[in-house]
């Protein structure tokens, strides 16, 4: 008997390709796609004083990289096949094509394989002369070592405020100084309710019983850093914004964006659900909402779960977070929320 992976696709080997082709063919006016590479480009760019952004990763967490290219964000994603860094000279390609005499400002998530091949790529143009510096986001508070934490939803707001700074002709040691801020008051947790299905095996990445929990997950499918017993969302709000109030050390009256999302499979229902639940909980500690996301932002595939996110806020990080962008994902028109 064959066994078919019930998932909209075609083959699952050029899964990747396609998604990208489809994102192009859907926002020619914002993307375009490398003929060579899955690497994909900001359709529009400034002039050369303007420092490019160039970020990446393995595929399966859609919207991002991709979903982040555009005015006011990511000049440049690399995208890997699911889960898989992206070979050394295809991030290259992405740093060579949108090198500016400005420089070139890399973003990685802490993983072996994109800090290892990004790591390279950067190497290659620097030797090339290209102006390059880099950040490596490390922001998940599940790992207690700090050099070992994943990079994960601060990923996002980096490349939010990092490209905002680059957008207004920051130098790259100015934007470089700002990236570093999000991740130094940034902090992430999540939580999986479901695994998800790789689309090149059709089987779920680890089992779970039907009233289990893994609490502590990155964002490639693994499993926490410990399974818990199924618990209300009012609960694992809690628990999610006490890991990570605790670790930014925040105090009452400080002002903070918040991110609650789902894991790629998590219904509308419960995200508001739960932000409801996350929201209350953080204002309950004295903490201040300047503005909130709620959605999918760095997904795992189709696993139902979710993340809390919060980033403590001063005048300079509220105004570039709220600057305009236009991208797939984020579309921000530059409203300060009162």
């Amino acid at each position: 008997m064959v066994s078919i992976i019930k998932k909209l696709i075609n083959k699952p080997e050029d899964v990747v390709r396609e998604m990208l082709e489809g994102m192009a063919l859907a926002f020619p006016d914002i993307i375009r796609l490398d003929q060579q590479w899955n690497n994909v480009y900001r359709r529009y760019r400034k002039p050369s004083y303007k420092v490019a952004l160039v970020c990446g990763g393995g595929s399966g967490h859609e919207p991002a990289q991709a979903g982040y290219v555009g005015y006011g964000m990511l000049d440049a994603v690399a995208a890997g096949h699911v889960f898989t860094a992206p070979p050394a000279p295809q991030v290259f390609a992405a740093i060579n094509e949108v090198a500016s005499e400005a420089g070139v400002f890399v973003i990685i998530t802490n993983y072996t394989g994109d800090v290892m091949n990004f790591g390279i790529a950067i190497k290659m143009a620097s030797a090339k002369g290209i102006k390059v510096d880099h950040i490596i986001v490390n922001d998940d508070v599940a790992i207690s070592e700090v050099s070992k934490r994943r990079g994960t939803t601060i990923t996002i707001l980096i490349n939010k405020i990092a490209g905002a700074a680059a957008e207004e002709g920051w130098s790259i040691e100015e934007v470089k100084r700002v990236a570093q801020k999000v991740l130094s008051n940034g902090r992430d947790i999540g939580v999986a309710l479901t695994p998800c299905v790789l689309p090149t095996t059709g089987k779920p990445t680890f089992e779970l019983a039907y009233d289990e929990i893994e609490f502590g997950i990155g964002v490639h499918g693994e499993a926490g850093v410990r399974r818990l017993r199924y618990v209300p969302s009012k609960e694992l709000a809690k628990m999610m914004v006490d890991a990570v109030v605790d670790d930014l050390k925040l105090q009452k009256g400080d002002e903070v964006a918040l991110v609650v999302q789902g894991t790629g499979g998590t219904p509308y229902m419960e995200k508001f659900l739960f932000y409801r639940d996350v929201r209350l909980y953080v204002e309950s500690l004295g903490l201040k909402v300047f503005t909130s996301w709620i959605g999918e932002f760095f997904t795992s595939l189709d696993m139902q779960g979710a993340r809390v996110a919060i980033l403590k806020l001063d005048e300079e990080l509220k105004r570039l977070l709220v600057a305009p962008a236009y991208t797939i994902a984020i579309r921000t028109p530059g409203v300060v929320v009162s």
